[in-house]
């Protein structure tokens, strides 16, 4: 197989596989163009998904997933992530940021 074959090969499994559900959280918190944080994003991926018997702290264990799913997105060109008002690069961010729509 060549490059070539293989590159539309995973474009067209990457159209067929449904978004990661976390993904879909992510693109609707934003859509409405605000500012949102990780924490927002987890918290009501949680609610929806909790039971009755979980603790209240349940969504941190959704932090990682909107942290990986973020920076997929920003890699992509769907999000950006912004830190201290500026906009962080995927792969090099730490601390405390925010999610939102790319801006032209």
């Amino acid at each position: 197989m060549t490059d070539d074959q293989q590159k539309t090969t995973e474009q067209d499994t990457a159209k067929d596989t449904p978004e990661d559900p976390v993904v879909t959280y992510i693109l609707n918190a934003v859509s409405d163009g605000s500012e949102v944080s990780p924490n927002a994003i987890a918290q009501k991926i949680a609610a929806d998904k909790a039971k009755p018997k979980d603790p209240q702290d349940i969504w941190r264990k959704y932090m990682t997933a909107v942290r990986q799913q973020a920076i997929f997105l920003a890699r992509n060109g769907r999000l950006e992530i912004v830190r201290k008002g500026e906009v962080a690069d995927p792969n090099d961010f730490k601390g405390l940021y925010k999610l939102r729509l790319p801006r032209s």
